[in-house]
Order: C-alpha cells, then structure tokens, then sequence
C-alpha cells in the first residue's frame, strides 16, 4: 500500500523526468542555432576585414595573386578563386561534413561562399570554420542542464519530504489519538489544536462523531441489557408455572402435550433471548479481555461435553487434535464457537453418522457426514433457515460469523462427498 506523500510524488517525478528528456533536444537546437548564427556573423565579419585590408594595401596585381596563392595554400579556413567579372555570384552559407587532412578524421564544419573585389577583380572566397568546438560547447550545456535539473529535482523531492513530515504531523497526532481510542471505554476524546485549518476542522468533525458513537454505543449498550433482563424474569416465572403445571395429577394426556409444546417454545425463545443478547454484546465489542488459550486442550474438553449427545444420535467423534495450538482471544467467546461448531455438527448429521474435530496451527475444521448442503446464501444470516430438513434457530452459525469477524478470522464452507465442512482460518 502505497503512502499519500509517494502518490503525490510520483506523477511529480514523472512529470519532471519528461520535461528533461525534452529540454535536452531543445537545449541541443537552441544552441546550436545560436553558435551557428554568431559563425555565420563572423564570417562575414572575416570577409568585410579581408576585402578592406586588401584594398587598402593597394598592391599590384601580381603581387596579389602571388599574396592570394600563399594564403591559399597555408590558411585552410580560406579559398579565394577568381571568377568572372560580369558573373554575379550570391552568397551561400551552409554546413557540410568533410574528411579534414590536417585531423585525419571527418569533421563537420560551417561554410561560407560568398564574392569580393580586389583591385577591380572578383574573387570567389570560400570560409570554414570547424564546428567541432560548437558540438562539444553544446554538449557542455546539455550535461549542466541535465545536472542542474537532477540537483532541482533531488532537492525538490527532498524539500517535499521534509516540509511533508512538519504539514501532516497534526494529521498523524490524530491518527494516534483515534487508534488508541477504545469505544466501549468512558475516555473523552481530545484533539490538539493546530494552526492549519484544514486539520482543525477535520478534528472538529471528528470529536463530534466520535461524540455521536459514543453516547449511540451506551444508549444501544443500555437497552440490550435492560431489554435482556427484562426479558429473563418474566420467561423465568412462566418456565416455572409451566414445570409445576406438568406435575399436576390431574393433567390430560392431551393437556400435558399441549404443556409440553408450551415449554418446549418458551426455552427456544430463551436461548433466542440469550444468543441475541451474546449478538449485540459482540458487535459492541464489550468482550475486550484476552488471554492466551491452549486451544488444543478447549477443544478436548468441549467435545467430551457433546458425549452424551453423540450417543444419542449414535454419532462417532475422530478428534485430530495437534497439541499446544495457542491463540490469543476472550475465553468465553472461543467456548462458544465451538459449542455453535459442535451443535451445528450435530444437527446437521445422519444418525450413525460422523463427525470429525481437526485442528492444525493456522486452521480449526469441523466435518460431519450429511446428506443435503446447506444454503450457502442464507448460510451466516440471521434467522435464515438453511435447511429444510434440520431447521434451527439461525443464530448460531452467525455467532460464529461476529466472532470471526471480530479476530478477523476467514470461516469458510463446503459439501463434499457427503461431508459438511466448516473452516476456520486463523
């Protein structure tokens, strides 16, 4: 997962990386077109100085071709030919790459073709200057534009980083606060004003949230336990009549069945009551205590309770239990995931069927024989049925969903072979 500060820095580095490949071709043509202007001026500038001087020495003509001939031969940067008079020739610039005798090597240089007039006579004077030194000067600006850009660019980066852990410290002060912040406690929430608005306004929202949780939290807490209390002792009472009316003498066999279903009912709707109310004090997290299981040894002694129950339904238990698997959870909550676990296996078995406990280091499986799979759709729903041939309460298989929920545990299902399998990946 990637930080804030890189996801803004990415694009910006990108961006920046981009703008030096471009510059590096236009540094290159801008300059060259600059050094190649600056030649082309002072060529010219050579012609007019060459044209002037000449003049001025006012020498004969022999004396000139003689003086012309020696310049041609020790000045390689110069050639004056002599043209006709009535012959106008324009002046051309332009660069060629030729092989130069002097540096045995190909050089590129920038030429000048253009006409003077020496003692009433037209030369044709052809000057060229190597650009060797041009291509290197170009060079030179490219690699110290490029060093320069990678110098701005670390110091950006650097300068952004730096001023990013001064800007967002108040946001990581809140962070704090709000990962430490438990909701099932009676602490009260404070933020550290700052002076960057933005941040204040986000704790002020914040606070008042939190605010809002917390007294929704002891409202919801309250009614759920006053609700369940209240709840108990009436279906207590109505369990008693009901026991003490079934050891009335004068009781019909048709009445003492209907007494019967009564109670039958009543308990359903207590273990409703009970489960509902183990529901809610999940998901308001008020099982905070943890300690450290032998899972292993709990899950021993859980499924010796289930014996009686197993006989019943003449069920065979194959434990496959690995010693000493720890984990870190509420006691309570682990006894009653594997009770869920277990009941579930039951009811949802043949008789002379076959269940089997398995634990590993990372994973609990309870695999029981069947002959139907359930409804994977309604399978942790709430009062959801998922099979029509054993229908329970529905409530079981969804403590057991809140649980792993709440260690963020993976609980998985399948049928194969006959065989429901439920998983729990710790």
């Amino acid at each position: 997962m990637n930080r804030l500060l890189n996801k803004s820095l990415k694009p910006l580095v990108i961006y920046a990386l981009i703008v030096l490949l471009l510059s590096i071709p236009a540094y290159y043509f801008i300059v060259d077109r600059i050094w190649a202007n600056e030649l082309d001026k002072h060529q010219y500038v050579l012609r007019d100085k060459i044209e002037s001087r000449l003049a001025k020495l006012n020498l004969p003509d022999s004396t000139v071709e003689q003086t012309i001939n020696i310049w041609n031969e020790i000045e390689p940067g110069f050639v004056l030919t002599p043209h006709a008079t009535d012959s106008v020739i324009k002046d051309s610039v332009y660069s060629t790459i030729r092989f130069d005798e002097f540096l045995q090597d190909r050089e590129q240089f920038r030429s000048l073709s253009t006409s003077v007039k020496i003692n009433n006579k037209h030369y044709r004077l052809l000057i060229e200057t190597n650009m060797e030194e041009a291509d290197e000067t170009v060079m030179a600006i490219s690699l110290a534009a490029i060093f320069f850009f990678l110098l701005l660019l670390g110091g950006f980066i650097f300068l952004i980083k730096r001023l990013s852990v001064k800007i967002w410290h108040p946001f990581y002060v809140t962070l704090d606060v709000l990962k430490s912040f438990k909701l099932n406690s009676d602490q009260q929430v404070s933020f550290e004003p700052t002076a960057i608005q933005e941040f204040n306004e986000l704790n002020d929202s914040l606070s008042k949230l939190l605010k809002r949780n917390t007294d929704s939290y002891k409202q919801q807490k309250e009614f759920t336990e006053n609700v369940s209390h209240e709840l108990q002792t009436p279906l207590a009472i109505v369990q008693s009549k009901l026991d003490l009316l079934t050891q009335h003498v004068a009781l019909t066999d048709e009445q003492y069945a209907l007494v019967e279903s009564a109670n039958t009912a009543l308990t359903r709707v207590s273990r409703i009551n009970k489960n509902l109310l183990l529901l809610a004090r999940i998901e308001n997290r008020q099982f905070v205590a943890h300690e450290q299981i032998d899972l292993s040894v709990l899950l021993e002694e859980m499924t010796d309770i289930f014996a009686e129950h197993l006989e019943r339904k003449q069920l065979i238990l194959e434990k496959r239990i690995q010693p000493a698997i720890t984990i870190e959870a509420n006691e309570v909550l682990i006894e009653v995931l594997i009770n869920n676990l277990l009941i579930n296996a039951i009811r949802h078995n043949s008789m002379e069927g076959q269940i089997i406990a398995e634990l590993s280091q990372h994973e609990l499986r309870v695999i029981n024989t069947g002959s139907h799979p359930l409804e994977k759709e309604k399978l942790f729903r709430r009062f959801s049925t998922t099979s029509t041939v054993t229908p329970g309460s529905g409530l079981g298989l969804a403590i057991i969903k809140q649980i792993c929920d709440l260690y963020q545990w993976q609980v998985s299902y399948n049928f194969t072979d006959n065989q429901h399998i439920f998983i729990i990946s710790f």
